[in-house]
Protein backbone atom coordinates (compact mmCIF):
# COMPACT_ATOMS: atom_id res chain seq x y z
CA UNK A 1 0.00 0.00 0.00
CA UNK A 2 1.38 3.37 -0.90
CA UNK A 3 2.66 5.70 1.46
CA UNK A 4 0.86 8.65 0.51
CA UNK A 5 -2.83 10.12 0.30
CA UNK A 6 -4.18 11.62 -2.66
CA UNK A 7 -6.37 14.63 -2.57
CA UNK A 8 -8.86 16.27 -5.28
CA UNK A 9 -7.87 19.47 -6.56
CA UNK A 10 -10.86 21.21 -4.98
CA UNK A 11 -10.19 19.59 -2.06
CA UNK A 12 -6.80 21.14 -2.19
CA UNK A 13 -7.98 24.62 -3.17
CA UNK A 14 -10.75 24.68 -0.14
CA UNK A 15 -7.88 23.58 2.55
CA UNK A 16 -5.28 26.23 1.02
CA UNK A 17 -8.32 28.82 1.20
CA UNK A 18 -8.94 28.17 4.84
CA UNK A 19 -5.17 28.52 5.33
CA UNK A 20 -4.98 31.61 3.67
CA UNK A 21 -7.96 32.78 5.85
CA UNK A 22 -6.65 31.65 9.14
CA UNK A 23 -3.44 33.34 7.70
CA UNK A 24 -5.03 36.83 7.29
CA UNK A 25 -6.42 36.43 11.24
CA UNK A 26 -3.43 35.14 12.52
CA UNK A 27 -1.37 38.27 11.21
CA UNK A 28 -4.32 40.95 11.90
CA UNK A 29 -3.80 39.23 15.97
CA UNK A 30 -0.26 39.90 15.52
CA UNK A 31 -0.59 43.70 14.51
CA UNK A 32 -2.62 43.39 17.98
CA UNK A 33 -0.37 41.90 20.24
CA UNK A 34 2.39 45.05 18.90
CA UNK A 35 -0.07 47.12 21.21
CA UNK A 36 -0.05 44.90 24.25
CA UNK A 37 3.56 45.90 24.73
CA UNK A 38 2.58 49.37 25.72
CA UNK A 39 0.12 48.89 28.75
CA UNK A 40 -1.05 52.18 30.18
CA UNK A 41 -3.41 53.67 33.09
CA UNK A 42 -1.66 51.31 36.01
CA UNK A 43 -0.72 54.52 38.06
CA UNK A 44 2.82 55.31 39.46
CA UNK A 45 2.92 53.12 42.42
CA UNK A 46 5.82 50.48 42.55
CA UNK A 47 3.71 47.51 42.47
CA UNK A 48 1.19 49.09 39.47
CA UNK A 49 5.01 49.91 37.69
CA UNK A 50 5.65 45.60 38.71
CA UNK A 51 2.19 44.64 37.27
CA UNK A 52 2.57 46.69 33.67
CA UNK A 53 6.23 45.23 33.13
CA UNK A 54 4.47 41.59 33.93
CA UNK A 55 2.06 42.60 31.12
CA UNK A 56 4.85 43.46 28.62
CA UNK A 57 6.51 40.65 29.46
CA UNK A 58 3.37 38.47 28.60
CA UNK A 59 2.97 40.87 25.47
CA UNK A 60 6.35 39.87 24.03
CA UNK A 61 10.22 38.76 24.28
CA UNK A 62 10.39 35.61 25.38
CA UNK A 63 8.98 32.00 23.37
CA UNK A 64 5.89 32.10 25.43
CA UNK A 65 4.37 35.75 24.77
CA UNK A 66 1.86 36.51 23.06
CA UNK A 67 3.32 38.12 19.72
CA UNK A 68 5.77 34.82 19.77
CA UNK A 69 3.22 32.38 19.78
CA UNK A 70 0.95 34.22 17.12
CA UNK A 71 4.04 33.96 14.57
CA UNK A 72 4.89 29.97 15.47
CA UNK A 73 0.94 29.54 14.57
CA UNK A 74 2.02 32.01 11.58
CA UNK A 75 5.25 29.63 10.72
CA UNK A 76 3.54 26.23 11.12
CA UNK A 77 0.46 27.05 9.13
CA UNK A 78 2.63 28.91 5.87
CA UNK A 79 4.12 25.78 5.80
CA UNK A 80 1.04 23.65 6.23
CA UNK A 81 -0.19 26.06 3.18
CA UNK A 82 2.67 25.69 0.74
CA UNK A 83 2.39 21.56 1.15
CA UNK A 84 -0.97 21.94 0.31
CA UNK A 85 -0.65 24.02 -2.27
CA UNK A 86 2.33 22.03 -4.00
CA UNK A 87 -0.34 19.68 -4.50
CA UNK A 88 -0.91 17.62 -1.34
CA UNK A 89 1.63 15.71 -1.99
CA UNK A 90 4.24 17.51 -0.03
CA UNK A 91 1.89 17.33 3.08
CA UNK A 92 3.12 14.04 4.67
CA UNK A 93 6.74 14.92 4.32
CA UNK A 94 6.32 17.70 5.88
CA UNK A 95 3.29 16.66 8.39
CA UNK A 96 5.39 15.90 11.62
CA UNK A 97 7.26 19.25 10.84
CA UNK A 98 4.45 21.36 11.31
CA UNK A 99 2.50 19.37 13.86
CA UNK A 100 5.12 19.24 16.20
CA UNK A 101 5.64 23.12 15.62
CA UNK A 102 1.78 23.39 16.60
CA UNK A 103 2.54 21.12 19.56
CA UNK A 104 4.92 23.75 20.90
CA UNK A 105 2.71 26.65 20.65
CA UNK A 106 0.50 24.72 23.01
CA UNK A 107 2.15 24.86 26.78
CA UNK A 108 0.10 22.08 28.29
CA UNK A 109 0.64 19.49 25.48
CA UNK A 110 4.58 18.82 26.90
CA UNK A 111 5.73 19.22 23.38
CA UNK A 112 9.04 21.42 23.55
CA UNK A 113 9.84 21.32 27.30
CA UNK A 114 10.04 17.34 27.98
CA UNK A 115 6.94 17.67 30.26
CA UNK A 116 3.73 17.21 30.50
CA UNK A 117 1.86 19.99 32.53
CA UNK A 118 -0.33 19.29 35.62
CA UNK A 119 -3.64 20.93 35.94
Amino acid sequence: MPDFTRLEPHVIEEIVRICEEMLREFREAKEITSQLSNPQGFGDFDSAQQLAAGYRRKAAGTPESARERVEQFIDALTQLRDAFAAGGEAFLDTESDWARQLAATDPDSGAGNGHQSAQ
